[in-house]
């Protein structure tokens, strides 16, 4: 299994800070936190991370003013900016800095999902792996089959599918809509039916799933052994 995807959130309001560790480490990210701009770029010179979020609105240097410096630096790291003002010239100023989105408080911690995992798709590019393990079942994305020892697991062509969707995004929370509008003829009603049904075919105890989890608000996500 892949080493969790690394974020660095910069905000000088502590609540928020915690806030946002506390919901981002329970979304399965390895989460960095910094008070502000000089902080942050001490620990982009140490770390690597996958995505960088960035309050706009901190006193001194701003959050959009430490955006223009990275990239003055040459940092890559894709950066989510968050602000109090949600106007269209912000938006496009933020832009136009090279931030990868844009999202005004307050929100939703839901959206702030979803738009990381936006991101973190459009960047980081990892290879599929062919076989993923689930308490003793293997899944074969590139045959398409689910077996268990010598014997094959049947699935109907709706749970085949809905599994591969979930399998190329292992670990991470896929929602209801997407899965829904990538699946033939399906519904986010029956994307919760088929998910139900694959549990029963895969998990220890149905009830208790441990590799095709729920993600409130959001949709589902596929932990392998």
């Amino acid at each position: 299994m892949s080493e969790p995807q690394h974020i660095l959130v910069v905000d000088d309001d502590d609540r928020i800070r915690t806030l946002l560790k506390q919901y981002l480490d329970r979304q399965g990210y390895r989460v960095t936190v910094a008070t502000g701009p000089a902080n942050a770029r001490k620990l982009l010179a140490t770390f690597d991370f996958d995505l960088g979020i960035f309050d706009i609105m901190m006193p001194g240097e701003s959050g959009l003013e430490l955006l223009e410096s990275i990239r003055d630096g040459g940092v890559k790291t894709p950066v989510l900016l968050l602000t109090a003002r949600g106007e269209t010239a912000d938006r496009i100023e933020g832009l136009k800095a090279g931030a990868d989105d844009y999202l005004p408080k307050p929100f939703e911690p839901e959206e702030l999902a979803l738009r990381i995992s936006a991101i973190l798709r459009r960047t980081h590019v990892e290879p599929i792996p062919d076989e993923i393990e689930m308490s003793g079942m293997v899944f074969n994305s590139r045959r398409r089959e689910l077996t268990e020892g010598d014997q094959r697991i049947k699935l109907t062509e709706a749970e085949l599918q809905l599994l591969a969707m979930l399998a190329a995004r292992a670990g991470e929370a896929v929602s209801r809509e997407e899965l829904a509008a990538q699946s033939s003829g399906a519904t986010e009603r029956s994307i919760d039916v088929q998910v139900t049904r694959l549990r029963r075919k895969i998990e220890p105890d149905p009830k208790m799933p441990l590799h095709i989890q729920t993600v409130r608000g959001v949709g589902y996500k596929l932990m392998p052994d």
